[in-house]
């Protein structure tokens, strides 16, 4: 597909934020009666495991069709299905489970990503965690998350060094071995590092609990919701390079500049 830098008007981001609410609200009905339900899964891997389930699948129909009503013009790039071409010069990015292994383990750290983007990159992104309760969504004049808790603003830590940072990954081999090491190397000199944790990771540096997250072979639609709602939050998302991490591969995400820099020193190394 092919994307172009679009401007927007304030009618016009309350819209798509509306609409990216909608389809949350959708996604979180379709998954919800499967959760830690006994529900099986089929592995897209056949060299490994990567699991999908009627929950995943479920989901994303449920995104789609409402876009194909509410904005049938937009592009759309999805997990599941894959593909569809848009003439706005926008596209949907969806991820309907993001951790769908914490899924069938019945843990609460996987969630509904969804974003909206341009040429330029994400313009827009929501983390959903249904069994929770919890919504995290950055863009369009937005920081919020709403919960059991009530609602409040995003913003991330004000940590200057690794020596007092909390680091997190989803998987401590985190991807090829290369990038484990790379991950060690920054994790070795953190106070604390958690793994599981999957797209939540994201929406707690976003609310202001951790500092670091590092993570390696990612999907577009894997980062692009969490880009969104972390720079928004005042944190910092790029590649292991400093570059764009838009559309995946190595990712460190960090709540501000001065720990960026100090993380991204020792991961361009590897």
């Amino acid at each position: 597909m092919t994307l172009s830098k679009v401007t927007l008007t304030e009618s016009e981001m309350t819209l798509l934020r509306d609409c990216a609410h909608v389809m949350a609200d959708a996604a979180r009905a379709a998954i919800l009666p499967l959760f830690r339900s006994g529900l099986t899964s089929d592995n897209k891997d056949a060299t490994g495991f990567d699991p999908v389930t009627e929950a995943d699948r479920a989901a994303e129909q449920a995104m789609r069709a409402i876009l194909a009503d509410l904005r049938p013009m937009d592009g759309i790039l999805g997990e599941e299905f894959g593909e569809h071409d848009g003439t706005s010069g926008l596209q949907w990015v969806l991820d309907p489970i993001d951790g769908t292994r914490g899924f069938i383990s019945g843990t609460p750290t996987w969630g509904v990503l969804v974003s909206v983007r341009d040429a330029s990159g994400p313009l827009y992104g929501l983390i959903d965690q249904p069994y929770i309760g919890e919504r995290f969504e950055g863009g369009f004049g937005h920081a919020t998350m709403t919960g059991p808790l009530g609602a409040r603003a995003l913003g991330t830590k004000k940590t200057a060094s690794l020596a007092e940072a909390t680091i997190l990954t989803t998987f401590p081999e985190v991807g090829i071995e290369d990038d484990a090491i790379g991950f060690q190397a920054v994790a070795e000199r953190c106070k604390l590092t958690r793994y599981g944790m999957d797209c939540y990771g994201y929406a707690l540096l976003a609310a202001g609990q951790v500092d670091l997250v590092v993570e390696a072979g990612l999907s577009a639609y894997d980062i692009q919701a969490p880009i969104a709602v972390i720079e928004a939050s005042g944190g910092i998302v790029t590649d292991w390079r400093g570059g764009p991490a838009h559309e995946g591969g190595r990712a460190l995400a960090a709540a501000n500049e001065e720990l960026h820099a100090q993380a991204l020193a020792i991961l361009s190394k590897h």
